[in-house]
């Protein structure tokens, strides 16, 4: 499978779409539980923009396999170093390495941004994530148990960081 690594465009929208409302849906991914329309995501991709954060997508056969950005990690000056990574794959691309080519470019563009520190809140029970991470030298720095409820079960969130 060829995968072609390069920033969205309007035209890669449904397939971001897509791949976000199956995670909403479905995994604990993102913890939220709603899903969003187009709309939705296309403020979402401006406002990265804006912002001068990147919006990477993996396209394989023409479509939308994943996609990843980083941003704010919180709001205080203080923080501007430092990013909150998000990297999301269609379940029909899964274990076929589209995870790791966005990871690997969205490092590349951190530290070309002279960002200092990435970070990335996983959900505890996510083994496939956190495993992806620790394989880009990230660590564990800490776990909050029981911070987040989806599908009426309470969820722990572990937070790694990689100093780049």
């Amino acid at each position: 499978m060829t995968i072609e690594i390069r920033d969205a465009r309007e035209d890669d929208l449904p397939g971001i779409l897509d791949i976000h409302n199956e995670a909403v849906r479905n995994t604990t991914a993102i913890w939220d539980e709603e899903t969003v329309d187009v709309d939705d995501r296309r403020s979402w991709l401006a406002e990265r923009r804006r912002q001068g954060f990147p919006v990477l997508v993996a396209v394989s056969a023409g479509k939308v396999a994943g996609y990843a950005s980083y941003g704010v990690w919180r709001a205080k000056s203080g923080y501007r170093h430092t990013v909150e990574n998000s990297v999301y794959v269609h379940p029909d691309h899964h274990r076929r390495g589209v995870a790791s080519a966005l990871m690997t470019e969205l490092i590349s563009r951190a530290r070309a941004g002279r960002v200092h520190v990435m970070v990335a809140s996983i959900e505890s029970g996510n083994a496939v994530s956190i495993a992806l991470h620790e394989r880009f030298g990230f660590e564990v720095v800490g776990v909050m148990p029981e911070v987040g409820i989806k599908f009426g079960r309470w969820l722990d969130m572990t937070y790694m960081q990689l100093i780049l």
